[in-house]
């Protein structure tokens, strides 16, 4: 636990809250320094990060090598189109379709999550010359019009009404093949689904819904579409989630891990995926991964972006893939993972409903609302987490999170439980607000 400073006035929070757009709920903290797993904040108090940027810090904050590569390259050149060949952008190229799952060695570059599902959407229309689209009940694509179709949260939806396109979208149950297989029909481009779901609840999906997935698009003439914005870039024990899934039945009873370990000849490959968040470690980027079959039907001219593809993000991109394969990243996410998961279990908490995820993306579904116990951690315990749906607490390391940090999280996590009274607190706020009324 952490020394909770006495609470001022900061110009900083107070600027910020005066010009920004009013969309975001704003913690009351202005965060100034970051390394690793650790953020500091103004008054100099330190935080472990189980955030990181909503996925972004994977490497954890300002890895040497990535602000290395910045720095190097600012001083060359940060922006060139890509219309125009660079040498940063090649051999960047070359570097992620080293780790991708074989056969997507296509690459539309962008410059976030949502801009790489709005092009995976229209490169499955130009693949198929179809417009439909079969996405997931609780998954999250991004909040951009075309992403938002795909996104099952009515309260991100409803809002923005019929500009939003929901008559070409059928949401199907997360690990429901009866209902899959009814949705893709003729006219149907693309099913779109995380392999884990991460605003839905850190839910992964199970081996025989993934494996139906690609069947049943293979057969209908769709696609199958991988959005592994989050899940990507080691964070689930693997480079990609993917490659947890096998796509014959040799796998173990767990339905995770296969027998043969999901090597390359036997995992599910789908025919894209949509990546960015960890992928440049911490600089904007975005991209959607295809085979040759999709990308030789897009019409030269047909998708664009002005920053997508710099030099800048290229540089970062190419010194962060490298790092997370020089200091074994996937291999840290599955081995902390797993201590994580098991500390995590191993709280005696009659509030606790259930511990899952995988790797490093973690989800504790409690028996009651989240949001005070994140609140409690941050304010009290010095813990950065984030929620989930209601119910969960989602726990985001940086992958270089170290055993002790893990330990001090979990302690952390385990105070906050046993002391915050979510009810009597709101008892208490009601009956200030109601004295304060009467007073009036």
């Amino acid at each position: 636990m952490t020394a909770i400073p006495e609470k001022t006035q900061s110009k900083w929070l107070d600027t910020e809250n005066k010009y920004d757009s009013g969309v975001y709920n704003k913690h009351e903290v202005v965060m100034v320094r970051g390394l690793g797993a650790t953020v500091w904040d103004e008054t100099g108090r330190s935080y472990i990060d189980c955030v990181a940027g909503y996925g972004v810090a994977n490497i954890g904050h300002s890895h040497p090598d990535v602000v290395r590569a910045i720095q190097e390259q600012a001083g060359k050149l940060m922006v060139m189109p890509q219309s125009v060949p660079n040498d940063k952008r090649a051999e960047f190229l070359q570097e992620l379709t080293s780790v991708l799952p074989a056969g997507l060695d296509r690459i539309f570059l962008c410059s976030s999550g949502t801009e790489a599902v709005e092009a995976a959407k229209k490169f499955a229309i130009t693949a198929t010359g179809r417009t439909r689209f079969v996405s997931m009940k609780r998954g999250f694509s991004g909040r951009t019009l075309g992403a938002l179709a795909l996104t099952w949260e009515p309260k991100y939806r409803e809002p923005f009404g019929v500009a939003v396109d929901n008559e070409h979208v059928s949401f199907v149950t997360y690990g429901n093949i009866d209902e899959l297989r009814a949705a893709i029909t003729e006219d149907v481009a693309a099913v779109i689904m995380e392999p884990i779901q991460g605003e839905g609840g850190v839910r992964p999906s199970n081996v025989e819904f993934l494996r139906a997935a690609r069947e049943l698009t293979r057969d209908k003439g769709a696609l199958l579409i991988l959005d592994e914005i989050q899940t990507g870039f080691c964070r689930t024990g693997k480079m990609f989630a993917v490659e947890h899934f096998c796509a014959q039945e040799c796998q173990d009873a767990d339905g995770i891990r296969c027998g043969c370990q999901v090597d390359s000849q036997c995992q599910v490959v789908p025919d894209g995926m949509t990546l960015a968040k960890a992928m440049a470690g911490g600089v904007p980027i975005g991209a959607f991964a295809m085979t040759a079959a999709v990308a030789d039907k897009m019409p030269a001219g047909g998708h664009g972006t002005t920053f997508g593809g710099n030099p800048l993000a290229m540089a970062a991109g190419i010194a962060a893939i490298r790092a997370m394969k020089n200091e074994g990243m996937a291999e840290q996410a599955r081995e902390k993972g797993a201590y994580f998961m098991d500390r995590l279990r191993a709280i005696d908490s009659a509030k606790i409903r259930e511990v899952r995820g995988m790797g490093l993306m973690i989800g504790v579904e409690l028996k009651e609302k989240s949001a005070p116990y994140i609140t409690a951690l941050e304010h009290d315990e010095g813990v950065m987490a984030l929620q989930a749906t209601p119910l969960v607490v989602r726990f985001l390391p940086p992958i270089t999170i170290t055993r002790e940090q893990i330990d001090q999280v979990v302690d952390a996590f385990e105070r906050v439980l046993n002391g915050v009274n979510p009810r009597a607190e709101r008892q208490a706020q009601l009956a200030a607000q109601a004295e304060e009324k009467q007073s009036e």
